[in-house]
């Protein structure tokens, strides 16, 4: 958090410790769809980054005790925290992905989306080949894989070092991790959907609703900043599934992909299969022009 900005939420939670809950939510009813929503408690919790401990733990137990009463699951909800010395990226060899979205789909049951909407945080993109203009790609295909004269890109969070969408949000809900993961407080965020509008890649989503999952379906290994079931009217967005990642397994996507496309690492590690790539392969980086810098790359065999 910034020293000296008050953000509008600043203001509201300095607002409701001075009001009193009640007088607080009587003022605040008339405001927006997402406050019904939210008990007081949770409207006034501290920023993520500001959290002690104890703090955090309580809000874990209280997403749990949630999600327990609105899904009928038993979850487990961790804050697990970036390591040392960790800086993570991300390679594709588009030479060898078929189209096929496993990896779309590995990512829509792992992240816990919305069944309904059948959401992903991956895009796959069909392209004509010698092509490289996003724009042109088909997302909706849906035919037999792969095609002739095409090939396949799919295109996800790229975790940009300089990235667009943590500078235009106003209330600082969004940010990048020392591995430089860019991750978001899901009960800070506001729902104005500037992060949205200000990234290149198409990289984040709204919920417009309140997220559809059976209680078979839910994955329970949840993750604070990651996989948690995020509520109506927020933004969310890949997070390389830090409640993974960050333990040493590799994301989702990764493990679906059937073609071995994908390859995901320490950036630090100079024996780390993601450093060998960037080393000896002729990779790319999308909108390399904007000054984003992602950390995910691309590259073809030949």
């Amino acid at each position: 958090m910034s020293e000296g900005g008050v953000s509008r939420r600043t203001a509201l939670k300095v607002a409701g410790a001075t009001l009193g809950a009640a007088a607080f939510a009587r003022a605040l009813a008339p405001l927006t769809e997402w406050t019904a929503e939210l008990s007081v408690d949770e409207f006034l919790q501290k920023h993520y980054q500001e959290m002690t401990p104890d703090e955090m733990q309580r809000v874990l137990r209280r997403i749990e005790a949630r999600t327990l009463k609105e899904y009928g699951a038993q979850v487990q909800v961790e804050d697990v925290r970036p390591t040392p010395g960790v800086e993570f990226g991300y390679a594709l060899n588009l030479s060898v992905c078929i189209g096929c979205r496993k990896c779309a789909e590995a990512c829509h049951k792992e992240n816990n989306h919305d069944r309904a909407t059948n959401n992903s945080y991956i895009r796959v993109l069909e392209m004509n080949m010698g092509s490289l203009d996003l724009a042109q790609g088909n997302a909706t295909y849906d035919h037999p894989v792969p095609a002739k004269d095409k090939f396949y890109m799919p295109v996800q969070c790229q975790q940009c070092n300089n990235p667009p969408c943590v500078s235009v949000c106003p209330v600082e809900a969004t940010w990048k991790e020392s591995d430089g993961i860019v991750v978001v407080d899901y009960d800070w965020c506001i729902g104005c959907r500037y992060c949205e509008a200000a990234c290149p890649y198409h990289a984040r989503r709204f919920n417009w609703s309140k997220p559809e999952i059976p209680a078979e379906e839910i994955n329970p290994e949840q993750s604070y900043l990651s996989n948690r079931i995020r509520p109506k009217g927020v933004m969310e967005k890949c997070t390389f599934c830090l409640h993974r990642t960050r333990k040493g397994r590799l994301p989702a996507c990764l493990e679906a992909c059937p073609t071995g496309a994908r390859v995901f690492g320490n950036m630090a590690d100079p024996n780390s299969e993601i450093r060998w790539v960037l080393e000896n392969k002729r990779v790319f980086v999308l909108k390399e022009d904007l000054g984003t810098e992602p950390r995910f790359f691309y590259f073809f065999d030949k």
